[in-house]
């Protein structure tokens, strides 16, 4: 296989409400559509979920186009290969840099189905038509607000709520949570927003049967959220601080956590994204497929990611709907009672909405490898 062309399309989308975490608000959704085109003229799309801000990983969007332009896309001329996993092993000399990385993977490993004519579900090991999924609510302003927007999603289907909590919003918060919805399946998530001198006041949420509590303490520790795990019963869960297989497997050895929240943007794609899969299977580590307000297309890579067996844990992809008022596919995903349909067709099996892409269009650079 060869790519003959790339066109790298920057689009924004306004957001159907705000979202909050402890980190900051967005208002919309800022990313990077990547096309590949190969020489036999079959299209391929991979997407870019860094954000407009270096709050949730030291990456942004405009980071990541400046890698892409500059090292990726020049290091795919002339490049034939036989497989994307050797895209891994091309671009390993670029340190970090992973969602810039996985919005070209992602793309390769759909043009590698589509030259196969096959699902891209197949060639991950996915096996499930469908996929039970959650839904995470950003910060509210009071908890009666909190407990009307909880209803509210739960009423769509959803089974599985992911609250966003920082210091001062938090105990109370999940408490009024807990004591409205006794039985509903709850995590929080504080983005980084704690200290480890707030461990007696994390200790606190162990009251509240909470499926897992995730990334309490820095994007770069290990140490204290052993600490932690080690005085409560409920479950830590990792996500800023996991970047590849090796991240993972030091937080396993060092009883950091119990559950891996995996995102395909985080880890730079697929291939690494599979060793995390399996190194999760082989450690009774809980692995779950996490979200990053995606469009169509980097829902779709999620879907078919969180389709293999390892998944039972609802992840946080979520309907079109939940996030736009209009997505960039012509298939947005609809929930139907608590989970998504896994998409069909050859490749990621969606189509883009020409029209809505026109609407929500930065710009676009086309380079030629030729």
């Amino acid at each position: 296989m060869q790519i003959m062309e790339v066109k790298l399309h920057q689009l924004k989308i306004p957001l159907k409400t705000s979202f909050k975490t402890s980190y900051g608000e967005m208002d919309a959704k800022e990313f990077l559509l990547i096309e590949l085109i190969d020489c036999d003229g079959i299209i391929a799309y991979g997407e870019v979920e860094a954000f407009a801000r270096p709050d949730y990983t030291e990456e942004t969007i405009e980071t990541a186009y400046n890698i892409i332009t500059t090292f990726l896309i020049p290091g795919l001329q002339n490049w034939q290969f036989t497989h994307p996993q050797d895209f891994r092993e091309k671009f390993k000399w670029i340190r970090g840099n992973q969602m810039a990385k996985a919005g070209i993977e992602m793309a390769l490993w759909d043009l590698y189905a589509k030259k196969k004519e096959v699902s891209l579900q197949e060639l991950i090991g996915g096996t499930k038509q469908k996929v039970a999924v959650g839904v995470s609510l950003g910060i509210q302003e009071n908890e009666t607000a909190l407990l009307n927007t909880i209803r509210r999603y739960v009423q769509k289907g959803y089974q599985r709520v992911k609250l966003k909590i920082q210091p001062g919003k938090d105990i109370r918060f999940i408490a009024a949570a807990r004591e409205a919805f006794p039985n509903l399946t709850l995590m929080a998530d504080a983005n980084s927003a704690y200290k480890v001198s707030d461990i007696v006041l994390l200790k606190k949420l162990d009251q509240f049967n909470l499926a897992m509590i995730e990334q309490p303490f820095s994007e770069k520790d290990f140490i204290d959220h052993a600490e932690l795990q080690k005085q409560i019963k409920t479950a830590i869960c990792l996500d800023e601080n996991l970047r590849s297989l090796e991240d993972v497997r030091q937080a396993h050895l060092l009883g950091s956590c119990k559950a891996i929240n995996l995102k395909l943007a985080r880890v730079g794609g697929y291939s690494e994204a599979l060793d995390i899969i399996n190194y999760c299977h082989q450690n009774n580590l809980l692995v779950w497929c996490g979200g990053m307000l995606e469009a169509g297309i980097g829902r779709a890579h999620n879907l078919l990611l969180a389709s293999r067996e390892e998944f039972v844990f609802p992840g946080d992809i979520s309907a079109s709907s939940r996030y736009f008022e209009e997505d960039i596919i012509c298939e947005p995903f609809e929930l139907i009672g608590d989970s998504l349909q896994v998409p069909k067709g050859f490749g990621i099996g969606v189509t883009l909405n020409n029209q809505v892409i026109k609407r929500f269009l930065k710009n676009t650079k086309t380079m030629v490898l030729r």
